[in-house]
Formats: structure tokens, sequence, C-alpha cells
């Protein structure tokens, strides 16, 4: 391994926007540093631009004028003299080729490198490396498919039911599951063309669908010197068409001897890849609560860090800011964690049929009390664009057990108010009291199966 220079980045620029941005500019700034905010012309009013070291507008309402517009961003970001870009997620977080720009221009990227990106961007891929690091996955294809013949094949060869995947893919994009052989044909094609429109990729590959499993999640640390640690596991399985709408930690169905497995195996993954920066391993687990298998890894932060945050007292942005300076990590027995700790995402939605609702916020009063942390960009008066991503923002809570934590939601979320827009509030709150949510036996198509 080669030696690691150490660095004092003085001055990061943060390629996001909303939520994210601010939460970023908080943690930059308690640690004595200087950030550089970007914004798009919908974005000119944010609030979190004015408590900005500095702020510039790269371009137009739309992504790819502006936070998706890399010549913008490295223009920016040599104006204004960045040392490091911090990417949050979304937009250009898993782009490696804005991360061999950022190496040519001699400014750090805060995350992992462009060869670790690009070997676990690709699914297909990625599961083929987690096989070689004896990792448990899933039975499917081997690699993309290259036809709809294959995919024929390969289906009667692992059993019906199958899903096929974008290899490109993410947020349930390019995604069929296929219970029926007649079936297989038209879905092929339809995930075929949805992953070519949405990624630019059309290639997909199968695997053998599990039927009703819980997603966890590990999250995990690594530095420069070869060191990984994990943050603990999530639950994430309150999901509706494969976008997570409450996640919480730890996951109180796993036992302490898979806990303890799936932990170790996310290690062994980071340190077979020679991973860097935060990062995490998402797992499927089976109806029986022992067997978890591999289904991808997301190479940057990711929106429910909070959680990992509130029960083991760390700054993930801190850390992987300290990380890209070339710190040592902490050792796996020094992290403690303790209580339980829920989010809920808070978008601006139909809190039951979850159509986009862009407006103005006309009333905001926002929840408090011990341990609750509402991250958000919003306030009252705030015009929700129409651009971007709907979460407004994230609340999320501690308590001593998941009962508590569970209460300690409920009671903040009926205090929470939100005029003007309609929000997934009151679908949050349904949840809190619903009974299969506080027996922990929510399943990630639970409420397709059990709300729509």
């Amino acid at each position: 391994m080669k030696a690691v220079v150490k660095k004092n980045l003085r001055r990061i620029l943060i390629a996001n926007r909303g939520e994210i941005a601010l939460r970023a500019i908080r943690t930059i700034q308690e640690m004595g540093k200087e950030t550089i905010a970007i914004y798009s012309t919908a974005d000119k009013d944010a609030h979190y631009l004015d408590i900005s070291d500095a702020k510039v507008c790269i371009g137009g309402a739309k992504s790819s004028e502006s936070y998706l517009n890399v010549p913008a961003i490295m223009s920016a970001a040599e104006l204004f003299d960045a040392d490091a870009i911090f990417p949050g997620y979304g937009f250009l977080s898993e782009n490696q080729n804005f991360v061999e720009i950022c190496s040519h221009h001699g400014i750090e990227f805060i995350g992992p490198s462009a060869d670790v990106m690009v070997m676990m961007s690709d699914k297909a891929k990625a599961k083929d490396v987690m096989k070689e690091a004896g990792v448990p996955v899933i039975l499917g294809s081997d690699g993309v498919l290259k036809s709809y013949k294959e995919a024929q094949e390969v289906a009667e060869k692992i059993g019906y039911p199958v899903i096929i995947k974008a290899s490109a893919g993410g947020g349930g994009r390019g995604m069929r599951v296929v219970e029926d052989p007649k079936l297989l044909k038209n879905l092929y094609l339809a995930a075929e063309s949805e992953a070519l429109s949405a990624f630019g990729d059309g290639t997909i590959y199968m695997e053998k669908f599990i039927r009703n499993p819980k997603h966890i999640e590990v999250q995990i640390l690594a530095d420069k010197h070869g060191n990984v640690i994990h943050i603990g596991e999530r639950d994430c399985s309150a999901q509706r068409r494969q976008q997570k709408l409450i996640e919480e930690t730890p996951a109180v169905v796993l036992s302490p001897e898979v806990r303890k497995s799936l932990l170790e195996t996310a290690i062994k993954a980071a340190k077979h890849i020679g991973y860097v920066g935060a990062g995490t391993f998402e797992f499927l687990l089976d109806a029986n609560y022992k067997d978890f298998y591999f289904m991808e890894m997301n190479t940057r932060l990711q929106v429910e860090h909070t959680i990992s945050e509130m029960v083991s007292g760390l700054d993930l942005v801190e850390w992987m800011i300290k990380i890209a300076e070339g710190e040592v990590l902490p050792k796996q027995e020094e992290i403690s964690f303790k209580g339980h700790s829920i989010e809920c995402r808070i978008t601006a939605e139909d809190p039951e049929k979850f159509y986009p609702c862009p407006g103005k916020i006309t009333k905001w009063i926002a929840p408090g009390g011990a341990h609750v942390r509402l991250d958000t960009h919003a306030y009252s008066g705030y015009s929700v664009p129409m651009f971007y991503d709907s979460m407004i923002g994230k609340l999320i809570v501690w308590g001593e057990d998941r009962p508590r934590a569970i209460a300690k939601m409920r009671r903040s979320l009926r205090e929470f108010c939100i005029e003007g827009i309609k929000t997934t509030i009151p679908f949050h709150l349904k949840m809190m009291d619903n009974a299969d949510f506080k027996a922990s036996r929510i399943h990630t198509k639970y409420l397709e199966q059990n709300m729509e």
C-alpha cells in the first residue's frame, strides 16, 4: 500500500442542493472549513445559500443545466479555489467520469475512487465481484443477458418467479417481476426499453425473485490505510415501488448470530474491493430472517445515514472529510451503539396516491423536543420546485428502545404542521399505528400488497 499523504481541505464545494447541501454546510463549517454552495435558477431563494461562505449560480432549473452540468461545477470550483467537492447523494455522486475530472483538476472528490465506483455501478458486474469475495448472492444470470432467448434459458434453470433488473439501474426503474413464463418476453422488452430511456444503458440481468424479503443494509466507513469499520445495520423495508419511505436501526428481526455474520460480510466485501469513504452494502433478508443475499452497493452517502449517526454518535459527513484528508478510522471496538432510531422521509406528495405536489408552503411548524432531529431546507414561504426530487425533509428520532422511538415519532409527526402543499405526514402517522409495523413485520412489498 502506498504511503498516504495527509491533506488539509480548507474550502469544499457542495455539488448538491436541498437538505443535504444544508446538512453538509453545517458540518463543514463546524470543522472550521469554508463552504461553496452551487445553485440553479430554481433554487436562487434557498436560505442555506446565505449561510454558505460563498455561493454561485451554475445554470438553469433543469438538472441537466445545473446540478449535472460538470463544466459549470468545475468552473465554480476553480473560480473559488476549492480543495475538494462533496457530492452528497443523487446527481453526480456516483458518476465515475466526474470523479476522474476532479482528479485531473487536482480537486479531492470526497468519496471512493473511479475504479471502485465503476466496479460497483454495474449491478451484474458487482454481483460477480461479490461472488469472488465469498459474499452470498442470489441465483441468476451470469452477468448481463444478451437476448430474450438467454433470459428464457436462465429463468427455466433457476425457476420462476424471477426479477429482471437494469444493470445501470436504481429506484425501481428497468425492473420487472415475472411470475408467468408467458409474460417473460413482454416484460423483458419493457425492462430493456425503460432502462435505455432512464439510464442510456439498456443492458439487463436476471435474478431469482425472493418473495416478501426485508431490505437490510450495512453502513461502512473505510479509510485510505486499509481499515474498514461498520456503523451498524438499517432496516429499510418500508418501501413503495422500490422507493424507501421509513428507515430504522437496528434491524430488530436479526438474531445476534445473523447480525454478526451480516456486518462481518459487509466489512469483508469492502476490503475485497479496496473501498475508501462512506458506503452501504444492501442485502435482501429472506422471510426466514436467517439467509441474506447481496443486492447492490451504494458508493456514496445514503439519505438514511442520519439514523446511523443517532445510535452511534458519529457525524458521517465529518468522517467522510477526515478520510479524504488521510485520517485513520477509530477501531471497531471504540464504536458503541445505543438505543433505536427511526427516520421518516417527508415528501411534497399526496399521502395516498404519492403524486408530486410542488407549490408554496404557507405554514410550517417544525416538531422539537429531546432526541428529535429535522434535516430540511424548507420553511414557511418556501416554494417547492417541480424540477427535482419531492423530498423536503427527513424527520429523525431516537429512543432508548424501539417502542419509545415509535412513540416519539408519532408525537413528532402530530406536532409537524405543513400547509399550502400536500405532504406524506398523514401516511407516516398511519404507519406509526400500523400493527404490522409495530411488530416489525413489514417487508419490501407490504405497502403494495396492503395499502394500495
